[in-house]
């Protein structure tokens, strides 16, 4: 066997004991030089060691006793034999009930790992639907209160074709890029600024042209003067470099 074993669960077989043959010699060769699979077989050991601590020990009836022992002493033809007969057939019975326990055992833990994994996915998807849920509810009030300032941005001369606009709300500190522009050149990024009456230009995000869309927090307090988009490196610059694309003026 090359690598890891292929199945999740030739590690609990091995513990079981239920492996044979060159399947059983080449998990354990693999064992004896994986540390990671060495480890997961005494896990696998120490689950196995667990079920048979938690089976609880049922005691047979006064009537099963005598007619298990009436058996024995029918099959028997030593009499000095019977407490090793005994020993066999209790071996015989007991033997299958506790491989089927542990492979039972084995399933239920399996089935338990895999719902585990489902519920996490589950619990994933739902964050993500809340958080979705939030963002649009964000851009409904945003769209729908009074206090919300429409700025279009035109294209200036000489510059990529494209048109956009900008959503501002001073009193949720809140803003929203809705537009589209030529795709920017290899190694370039359009980036969007909110400059404000006092104070140097904001950073609201870098774009590649193509049609885009998105929303943001701002600092509180901001007064926009007005909003532009510039061509500016890959990545981005902390303050305007680059020229003027986009240009839309506050009202």
């Amino acid at each position: 066997m090359n690598g890891h074993p292929t199945r999740d669960e030739d590690l609990d077989l091995l513990a079981l004991g239920a492996l044979e043959g060159e399947e059983k010699q080449a998990i354990e060769a693999h064992v004896a030089s994986c540390a990671d699979c060495a480890r997961r077989l005494a896990e696998a050991r120490g689950r196995i060691a667990l079920l048979a601590l938690a089976v609880p020990a049922v005691a047979p009836s006064a009537a099963a006793k005598q007619q298990l022992l009436r058996r024995i002493r029918g099959a028997a033809t030593i009499p000095q034999a019977a407490p090793w007969g005994l020993s066999r057939l209790g071996n015989a019975i007991l033997a299958p009930v506790g491989v089927a326990l542990a492979a039972l055992a084995i399933f239920l833990w399996h089935e338990n790992r895999v719902l585990d994994q489902q519920l996490a996915a589950l619990q994933t998807s739902m964050s993500e639907q809340a958080h979705q849920l939030h963002e649009a509810r964000e851009v409904a009030d945003l769209m729908t209160s009074r206090a919300t300032i429409t700025v279009p941005l035109a294209q200036q001369p000489g510059m990529p074709k494209g048109a956009a606009h900008v959503m501002y709300n001073a009193k949720m500190d809140m803003m929203m890029y809705d537009g589209a522009i030529t795709p920017a050149p290899a190694a370039k990024t359009y980036q969007l600024w909110l400059v404000p009456a006092n104070g140097n230009p904001i950073s609201c995000g870098t774009f590649n042209g193509t049609p885009d869309h998105w929303m943001m927090k701002v600092p509180e307090g901001m007064e926009p003067k007005r909003f532009t988009v510039t061509l500016e490196p890959a990545g981005g610059m902390p303050h305007p470099t680059g020229p003027m694309v986009l240009m839309g003026s506050v009202s």
